[in-house]
């Protein structure tokens, strides 16, 4: 039976979907520059070709990507937990929850990691970043309250953060892995 102009659409949508999908977990795994269109059609399934009738070059496909992992939603929720009238460390604990509860998804993690990479090319580009800020925000206040680790409130971000890819990492690489928990990850930054 012949396919309506609506079956078609949703199928390009689909693959067009299945190829982000997919791309993001191969660039997670291996970074932009070491990664072929060749290999990247190999590893989805799909010919080459495929591939550029919705992207025409691994930049553009990539760039899509990056868009994806827009972090302007957490950023957000951090800011607006560290005006919440409770102590840092519920801030901190609150937040460990939230990470380690999205860490479960793939397609977070994938994220995080792309993200964290894309940090990592830039120069000093983690500490500009606007993640590490909000949190180094709610460290600053944690430490006046003595209730947070004494340092430099953007390399404990660091840390922290560093540890949440670390994770991300091992979510996407290794099966069967014991994923860190809220407590573990909030003793990070515990006085």
């Amino acid at each position: 039976m012949p396919k309506t102009e609506e079956q078609f659409r949703q199928m390009r949508d689909d693959m067009r979907s299945r190829i982000l999908r997919e791309s993001s977990l191969y660039f997670a795994k291996n970074g932009f520059g070491d990664t072929k269109i060749s290999d990247l059609a190999k590893h989805i399934g799909i010919g080459q070709g495929t591939i550029y009738l919705y992207f025409r070059s691994k930049e553009e496909l990539f760039d899509e990507i990056r868009k994806n992992t827009d972090n302007s939603a957490e950023v957000k929720k951090i800011k607006a937990l560290a005006k919440l009238p409770i102590s840092s460390r519920a801030m901190i604990e609150k937040l460990s929850g939230e990470v380690i509860k999205s860490l479960e998804d793939e397609d977070y993690a994938v994220k995080i990691t792309i993200y964290t990479q894309l940090l990592l090319e830039q120069e000093n580009g983690l500490y500009k970043s606007d993640m590490y800020g909000a949190l180094a925000g709610i460290i600053r206040k944690g430490q006046k309250e003595g209730k947070i680790v004494k340092g430099d409130p953007v390399m404990l971000a660091d840390l922290y953060w560093g540890t949440v890819y670390l994770y991300a990492l091992k979510k996407l690489f290794i099966k069967n892995f014991k994923m860190i928990d809220k407590a573990v990850l909030c003793h990070l930054l515990e006085a």
